[in-house]
């Protein structure tokens, strides 16, 4: 081998290496938790995230609720009255207030901490939304970098042999023609890259609309995280953010329907008054009244009250139901989606036709030796980084079919310890 060609090869592997350092990656961290630093941007992001003011807010709205209802249900009135009856003066006062004999106040009480109750869960559904979002987010951007990576690789790369062409050209071993095509794909490059930093731009967007600088998140990989074996039970389906919200919301409405209930009920209003009847000639003498007043629901029974709250009972319950099965269903998906994509990954990882950095170097060597022409070796050079990309995004499909497991095992909490947080 001449002089020449032993310094050709050293700068193709130099000129390569970066794409082995892209490629190559093994899980760090065991799989029960996300990696600290993980962990540290998701629940910062969290807590200082709006939806976490508004979740709190609602959860206070619903406990003033509670407290309002766990109040007495009817206030006193004070009666005063002035009769003249030809020389008959009457002067009274009195007190008057309806008597909740039909247990309005507790129908009502049950009924408000069931809110309570929903709106805990529904605060644990807007956590969960906000954890597998910041995720989502955060995996597109980190294979948007990763695609940006690859191709400034492949500028890199097409700018060097764009240069060995017009040197070649000039000593005449390759055409004109062949000339322009390596410009011409180290054009196309330009353009494609163009896009794929476009793509980036969105997903830091994404990623900074949830609080999170990707600056700051720079230094954390997707490829570092451990990958464990799929596995779910039909008992997760209950403990899940969806489902508990679901029912804590048809139990709330079935108790919407004994307030519904309670209310067609009338409650009777006791006073009592007292004062002075003056007579002429100055007499006069106390007056003492007591009086019930009992409301008679006879025009209005209010019955279609209390149907259009069973009915909206019945609505709940449908739907609580109906998203069990769809959470069912999407538990099954989940799995076989993650062990679809985990094995596609594996399968990647293992093939010896992905290592592109010994496709490249070999693309190179046979280039200069003759054995390739420019348009074969720009075809099976794209090839190769186009296989390169296809990885990155097979690993972020990895990464999504993951958290849409850890979600549906109901572990996607706990995973970036945010379990015990509000």
């Amino acid at each position: 081998m001449s002089i020449p060609d032993i310094a050709r090869r050293a700068c193709a592997v130099a000129l390569l290496l970066p794409l082995a350092a892209i490629a190559q990656s093994g899980p760090t961290e065991p799989s029960g938790r996300a990696p600290e630093p993980l962990r540290a941007a998701v629940i910062s992001a969290w807590t200082q995230h709006p939806a976490l003011r508004a979740a709190d807010a609602r959860r206070a709205a619903a406990s003033a609720r509670l407290d309002a209802a766990r109040r007495p249900l009817y206030n006193p009135s004070l009666d005063l009255a002035y009769d003249r009856e030809g020389s008959d003066r009457t002067d009274t006062f009195g007190l008057s207030m309806p008597v909740d004999i039909n247990g309005k106040r507790r129908a009502r009480s049950d009924a408000a901490t069931s809110r309570v109750v929903q709106s805990n869960a529904e605060a644990h559904v807007t956590r969960r939304n906000f954890v597998r979002s910041w995720l989502g987010n955060w995996a597109e951007w980190q294979t948007a970098d990763a695609r940006v990576r690859v191709g400034e690789r492949r500028l890199q790369l097409l700018g060097r042999f764009q240069d060995l062409a017009k040197t070649q050209f000039a000593a005449g071993d390759i055409s004109g023609l062949e000339r322009d095509l390596a410009q011409l794909s180290r054009a196309e490059a330009q353009a494609e890259q163009a896009g794929l930093l476009a793509e980036r731009a969105q997903a830091e967007a994404g990623l900074r609309a949830l609080g999170s600088n990707p600056e700051a998140v720079a230094t954390l990989d997707v490829a570092d995280m451990a990958l464990p074996a799929a596995k779910l039970t039909d008992a997760d389906v209950d403990r899940l953010p969806d489902v508990q919200a679901a029912y804590a919301a048809a139990d709330a409405a079935a108790r919407d329907i004994e307030v519904a209930k309670r209310n067609r009920l009338g409650d009777p209003v006791v006073g009592f008054n007292t004062g002075r009847l003056r007579l002429p000639g100055g007499v006069s003498d106390t007056v003492l009244g007591v009086s019930i007043s009992i409301p008679l629901n006879i025009r209005n029974g209010y019955r279609a009250e209390v149907r259009a709250a069973q009915a909206e009972a019945n609505v709940a319950r449908a739907e609580a139901d109906q998203l069990r099965l769809a959470v069912v269903s999407n538990q099954t998906r989940a799995v076989e989606s993650y062990r679809a994509a985990k094995a596609a990954w594996e399968a990647w990882q293992a093939s010896r036709g992905t290592d592109v950095e010994r496709r490249a170097f070999l693309l190179e060597r046979s280039w200069r030796e003759g054995e390739l022409s420019t348009t074969d070796y720009l075809l099976q050079l794209n090839q190769t980084l186009d296989t390169q990309q296809a990885g990155a995004a097979l690993q972020a499909q990895v990464w999504k079919t993951y958290v849409d497991y850890l979600d549906a095992a109901g572990q996607l909490e706990r995973w970036v310890g945010l379990e015990a947080n509000p």
